[in-house]
């Protein structure tokens, strides 16, 4: 029943995600807590992750842009495996907090660029992949962090949510090798993440077709949305744990 239950969730987080490319962590992860623990949820969901990743670059495989990838990817998963080996050090509550304020925050900051015609460019991408690829050794959770900085890079609709994937793939590898290293990856957690991983897997594909249907503009206020639930959703675990 706990491997069903884990099932339906990653089903609808994985649709969810594929559709506005972040999501599935923040809706999977309370589940993977309340159903073993704390400190296998973490490592799981890093597995998973991996896998949602994947898909979405399977579904999306033409739609990668691979310059904007490897410029994210370069900083990013060097970071991400330093976050990793630091995650017990640091205050979560604290570092939830900073970004739940930053999210919440982008959403004008979005529309202020949008009407200044201000884009990122690569080094934006690298720069960005330094600090989100950090916070995503520490944290659960950064796609909502990396979805305004591929959003001002020009990307939207399938386009985004293949080179989003594709470059957040290398970072959750590298944080379950330094996991594995550590002894926090078991062969038992990694089955589990392979379970959950499969359903987030489905998701991403059912997804596919809601993408294709939706305009660029609606696209866009569906992710101002995402970005609001998601900075709002971590204020609240910041301020209650």
């Amino acid at each position: 029943m706990a491997f069903l239950f884990v099932l339906t969730v990653g089903l609808i987080a994985g649709t969810i995600s594929g559709i506005v490319g972040t999501g599935s962590s923040i809706m999977l992860m309370p589940v993977l807590i309340y159903e073993f623990g704390p400190k296998q949820a973490v490592p799981i969901m890093a597995v998973a992750s991996v896998m949602a990743n994947f898909s979405r670059i399977l579904a999306w495989w033409r739609e990668v842009d691979w310059k904007a990838c490897a410029a994210y990817s370069v900083t990013g998963i060097p970071a991400a495996a330093l976050g990793a080996r630091t995650l017990l050090a640091l205050p979560s509550r604290a570092v939830d907090l900073a970004i739940g304020i930053f999210l919440i925050a982008m959403v004008p900051v979005r529309h202020w660029l949008a009407r200044h015609n201000l884009k990122a460019n690569l080094w934006h991408l690298a720069i960005g992949g330094a600090i989100i690829g950090y916070l995503t050794g520490i944290v659960v959770s950064t796609g909502p962090l990396s979805v305004p900085l591929f959003l001002f890079y020009g990307l939207t609709k399938g386009a985004f949510l293949a080179t989003e994937a594709a470059a957040s793939l290398g970072l959750y590898f590298s944080k379950s090798v330094t996991f594995e290293r550590f002894g926090a990856l078991t062969a038992d957690v990694f089955v589990k993440g392979l379970i959950a991983g499969s359903s987030l897997m489905f998701g991403a594909f059912i997804a596919k077709r809601f993408v294709l249907r939706l305009k660029p503009d609606v696209f866009r206020l569906v992710m101002d949305g995402i970005m609001l639930a998601a900075g709002l959703s971590l204020l609240w675990s910041a301020t209650n744990s």
